[in-house]
């Protein structure tokens, strides 16, 4: 599995970040054991509201920010890449608004950490072919969204306020925000 990160006028991704949405993409792409044997490849970019307010436009016809979008790589094969080694096959690119990833997390009261590990999941169960066009799409979305988050250890607690991470996660929110 590899993750390209990149940034569109926004700050670097701190490592530790992408550590956390690297397990979250990895929890994912486990619930499917058909990408076992090939290494998959997805960009995860994190962008300006104007910039995913003109690709939301320009691909899907919605003048207006979102949080995240996801662009599948349709049709795409895996690529042989060596006697030994697995074949390779880009998934496609995950496209996040740091902005409004940060209102989401304030609004529904838990950490800029988990906002993005729930996008990250969100937009990489599009990238396997997932929607929420009906209620039971959506209902089927929502179940591989929780088991991929409880996969990597984030939740939110019972009272339904805070995320829960493991020990020292908040101080990459301030590393992430600060620069």
């Amino acid at each position: 599995m590899r993750i390209h990160f990149g940034e569109h006028e926004t700050a670097p991704i701190p490592v530790p970040m992408q550590t956390v949405l690297k397990q979250v993409i990895s929890a994912g792409l486990k619930k499917h054991p058909e990408y076992a044997k090939i290494n998959c490849e997805i960009n995860l970019t994190f962008v300006t509201q104007e910039e995913i307010r003109r690709l939301n436009s320009c691909y899907r016809s919605k003048d207006t920010p979102t949080d995240v979008l996801s662009f599948p790589n349709q049709g795409a094969k895996p690529l042989a890449t060596g006697r030994r080694s697995k074949p390779t096959l880009h998934l496609g690119d995950i496209v996040i608004c740091l902005e409004i990833a940060e209102s989401q997390a304030r609004e529904y009261g838990h950490s800029l950490e988990r906002e993005l590990a729930f996008l990250t999941a969100h937009g990489l169960l599009h990238l396997l072919g997932y929607d929420h066009n009906t209620p039971q799409e959506e209902s089927r979305m929502i179940d591989a969204q929780k088991e991929i988050l409880a996969r990597v250890g984030v939740c939110r607690e019972h009272s339904g306020s805070a995320a829960v991470f493991p020990t020292g996660r908040s101080e990459i929110a301030e590393q992430f925000l600060s620069i």
